[in-house]
């Protein structure tokens, strides 16, 4: 990563329609300036935000010479929380990518093909709108994604479900999050709910077309390579970047080796 200063973002706010709701979403530009530049959208984890990012969207975008865009969907950061009685369903993250992402890329009158960069859930929802929304999607880079449900990350989010009512995850998250129960019991409840098992992205991964690639670490608590292998199966051109000493988030776990490989990958595809 560059070890020059990233000049801090101004967090700004915006109002979309979704689910006969009107929802304010936190978000943030980054490079602005570079009008005639592509653009990055980063889709965070499944606990994530605008925050939990820290620097990383900025020194990326930095390295790349591409604006950024980065936001908390609904649920979380300071984006409009879950209402209580709201349970998410198992279509959560279709929905995230192909009603939240397109109205929120409208709002900010956003009209060219976009890179998406996702994390985890994130991850998901970026194949997702690759898949289903191709005109919407140039790239993506996907970290620890998930296109299937594993007992590994099941097992994992019963535990993190402990460590919110015994061990302090709750006040962690209260960092990031205005309401930290709206993000984490509309997330764990809705991969922990038995509808959930069943849960795939496989089918709907042979129609991406776009530059993809794929990252998992290989001491990932909430998955294992077929994630990633999966995404190659079907989507031939993918390609795979695994990486050692690393657990759920490479951007943290293995900053300096991903962003290398993410700029040799977006020279390679990127309009010059």
């Amino acid at each position: 990563m560059s070890e020059s200063p990233t000049p801090q973002a101004d967090t700004l706010w915006v109002t979309v329609a979704f689910a006969d709701r009107q929802l304010r979403l936190e978000y943030q530009w980054l490079g602005r300036a570079h009008t005639n530049a592509p653009l990055m959208v980063f889709l965070h984890e499944g606990l994530g935000s605008v925050s939990m990012w820290r620097d990383f969207p900025a020194q990326l975008c930095q390295a790349l010479g591409c604006r950024g865009l980065v936001y908390s969907r609904p649920g979380y950061g300071q984006s409009t929380p879950r209402q209580a009685h709201e349970a998410w369903t198992s279509d959560f993250m279709h929905r995230q990518a192909l009603e939240v992402l397109p109205a929120l890329l409208k709002a900010l009158e956003v009209s060219e093909p976009v890179w998406l960069f996702g994390h985890s859930d994130g991850g998901s929802v970026a194949l997702i709108a690759a898949a289903q929304r191709p005109r919407l999607v140039a790239g993506a880079i996907v970290l620890a994604p998930h296109i299937m449900v594993e007992e590994i990350s099941r097992c994992t989010i019963a535990q993190a479900q402990e460590a919110y009512l015994h061990s302090g995850l709750r006040g962690k998250l209260a960092r990031h999050h205005a309401d930290p129960d709206s993000a984490f019991w509309g997330w764990s409840r809705a991969w922990l709910d038995p509808a959930f098992e069943n849960w795939s992205l496989e089918a709907e991964l042979a129609h991406i077309t776009c530059p993809l690639l794929a990252v998992q670490g290989l001491d990932d608590d909430y998955g294992t390579l077929a994630q990633i292998h999966g995404i190659a199966e079907r989507a031939p051109q993918t390609e795979l970047l695994e990486l050692a000493n690393c657990g759920h988030s490479p951007h943290r776990d293995q900053a300096a080796a991903l962003t290398a490989r993410v700029l040799a990958f977006y020279k390679r595809h990127a309009p010059a």
